[in-house]
């Protein structure tokens, strides 16, 4: 699991975005398992990678068709599973129609925790090798977020990109990368930046004080916005 760090415009997102080849690197390269990612066809790379956003989109209709959307005749053990690892199998069981309830237009009849971990299951059940999450905490209420990081724990198999700003999420990283104006500044475990007492360091502390200073679950002062 990787933790990309910063502050906001420091080039987080962009790292995704070329991850997923929205768009070519103009200079260098990016590589995967050691190997250029133009080398990868396009169907083959995006079936092994998969990305869950701040605001996942669900479209109307049943949370199994959500979590299945995209896989035609995939079963419905498949979608227990999947449901099951991103810890939203006990919610679903608890809807009027269980996995035929209808989750309304983008998803408008269900919370937001529970929207993240709908999409994470679809995102599980593709089974990818790399799982991009990009700030799918920051709007979650802290039961939701911790039902989402039980649901991250259980994906021993994927690689991890995580861009965050919650200190959970940063701290239980295996490395974590700091960007500024586009550039990698530092890199390394938390405690290993913690005791260079560097930018990262600093970063923290004042996340700290701001989640200590902030109402409970809305830190998104524009001043400080750390993803």
């Amino acid at each position: 699991m990787t933790a990309l760090v910063g502050m906001s415009g420091g080039g987080k997102s962009t790292c995704v975005s070329l991850l997923e080849r929205f768009y070519q690197p103009q200079q260098g390269q990016i590589l995967l398992d050691g190997q250029p990612l133009q080398n990868y066809q396009h169907k083959y790379l995006h079936s092994k990678i998969a990305m869950v956003g701040q605001e996942p989109v669900l479209f109307s209709g049943s949370v199994e068709d959500n979590i299945a959307y995209g896989l035609p005749g995939c079963s419905k053990e498949k979608v227990k599973e999947a449901a099951s690892k991103a810890n939203a199998h006990a919610f679903i069981c608890k809807l009027e129609n269980g996995y035929n309830t209808d989750v309304g237009e983008r998803g408008n009849l269900l919370s937001g925790g529970q929207k993240q971990r709908i999409a994470i299951a679809r995102a599980l059940i593709r089974q990818p090798q790399v799982l991009i999450l990009d700030e799918v905490t920051s709007s979650l209420d802290t039961e939701s977020e911790q039902m989402v990081q039980q649901a991250l724990a259980c994906c021993p198999t994927q690689t991890l990109l995580v861009i965050a700003h919650r200190l959970k999420t940063i701290e239980k990283a295996d490395q974590i990368v700091v960007i500024e104006s586009g550039e990698v500044v530092e890199q390394g475990t938390h405690q290993e930046l913690m005791d260079k007492e560097g930018s990262y360091y600093k970063l923290r502390e004042r996340l700290f004080t701001d989640d200590n200073t902030s109402n409970q679950d809305t830190e998104k002062s524009d001043a400080v916005k750390v993803q």
